[in-house]
């Protein structure tokens, strides 16, 4: 087995994984939504092409190989459904037609072995596949966008400029077009497209950050990939992109799994502000007690003015009222560090050993004091502490729920 099929095979299962993460992350996002619907059945294609061609290629067996001509003809067809149901129209007939007699056509010759005509079948399955995703591209492109709303026409365009950077990708799997290709990429463009399907379905602040982590794993794989050639002994040209290529694919591929686990089991463990949202307290006091039972605020207590008599609320009152939550870490939180006011709150801190006080009245005087232990002091828990706050707030007479609707 050369490193040209063992390159070829990794880079592939890599994909596969990859395709079955994104398949079970959209099905989890909305299962029952047509268009995911949809998206699966394409993927599921593309998905089984890669398994059925690395295990062909890792057993040697000219029946497998012959059987991967049929999802490889399939794949336009996937295409097409998906164009539709983001259309949310049918395509013309004609284009449906060419597009399942086509698949019928090459998928069948490919089972039969006429792909062993190496150079005129690579041609058909490659004109058709590359015809099959410019008619897709031609109807997203001329769309009616009056008809679809402003968040369908941004995931369209997304997905026209994905596909028009995937075909590079897709054109290195035939071989016989490009003999010299060192490693087949098709598997590694379709695990740009899924990492991309999925950074495009979260918020815009997310969205960007996850675009700079994609950004940071394609790079620092590559370096790692590049460095591993050089391990190895006769590194050359074609050595060296086998090596990159099966870094970033793996990468890639662990990226993909990491995040939708983390989504998942972040999911199954309610956050604060899902705690807050489920509640059944009416009332600032009972909104607080089921509050303690959460991780993030078990360690909390609650000072009422009463119980700040040694730290003279008349004098924290002023200074509370131009602040909602202070953070130890702050300090002085834009005030002289020798105001009487700062002095106080800094050795109420000191004295409860926390890290927030959480401003719940001004006047009279109601803190919630909590210790955020350092692990988990990221700005998605100091967002939380703050919308906690304003929902405290407002509790007396709303109930919790009703705020977070």
């Amino acid at each position: 087995m050369t490193s040209v099929v063992i390159a070829n095979a990794i880079v592939n299962v890599c994909g596969v994984i990859g395709l079955i993460v994104a398949m079970l992350a959209l099905h989890r996002r909305d299962a029952r939504s047509p268009l995911t619907r949809r998206f699966l059945i394409a993927l599921g294609i593309v998905a089984l092409l890669f398994l059925v061609r690395s295990v062909a290629w890792l057993t040697g067996s000219s029946l497998l190989d012959d059987l991967s001509v049929i999802p490889a003809a399939a794949i336009p067809f996937g295409a097409l459904i998906v164009t539709e149901g983001m259309l949310r129209r049918h395509a013309p007939r004609a284009v449906k037609l060419a597009v399942m007699v086509g698949a019928a056509v090459l998928g069948v010759g490919g089972a039969l072995g006429l792909e062993r005509f190496d150079t005129p079948y690579a041609v058909a399955l490659a004109l058709f596949q590359l015809g099959g995703f410019a008619a897709c591209a031609f109807l997203l492109a001329t769309r009616d966008r009056q008809s679809l709303m402003a968040s369908e026409n941004r995931g369209i365009d997304r997905m026209t400029i994905g596909a028009v950077i995937v075909l590079p990708f897709i054109v290195t799997d035939f071989g016989a077009l490009m003999p010299d290709m060192p490693v087949k990429l098709g598997a590694l463009g379709a695990l740009l497209v899924v990492t991309a399907m999925l950074i495009a379905g979260s918020s815009g602040e997310a969205r960007w950050h996850a675009v700079l982590l994609t950004v940071l794993r394609l790079v620092s794989s590559a370096l790692l990939g590049l460095a591993a050639a050089f391990v190895a002994p006769d590194v050359d040209a074609a050595q060296i992109a086998r090596f990159c290529a099966i870094a970033v694919s793996g990468v890639l591929a662990i990226g993909l799994m990491t995040d939708t686990l983390r989504s998942y089991l972040e999911s199954r463990a309610p956050g604060v502000l899902s705690s807050v949202a489920i509640s059944p307290a009416t009332t600032r006091d009972q909104l607080i007690a089921e509050l303690l039972r959460h991780p993030l605020f078990e360690s909390a207590r609650r000072y009422r003015e009463d119980d700040l008599a040694a730290y003279d609320p008349l004098l924290l009152r002023h200074r509370l009222m131009s602040h909602r939550v202070l953070r130890r870490a702050d300090a002085p939180w834009g005030h002289p560090s020798i105001d009487p006011a700062v002095e106080r709150l800094v050795s109420l801190l000191a004295a409860g050993n926390a890290t927030h006080l959480v401003v719940l009245s001004s006047d009279p005087v109601d803190l919630l004091a909590l210790a955020v232990p350092v692990t988990s002091a990221d700005p998605a828990t100091e967002t939380a502490i703050a919308l906690v706050q304003r929902i405290l707030i407002m509790t007396d007479d709303v109930p919790p729920r009703a705020m977070m609707a």
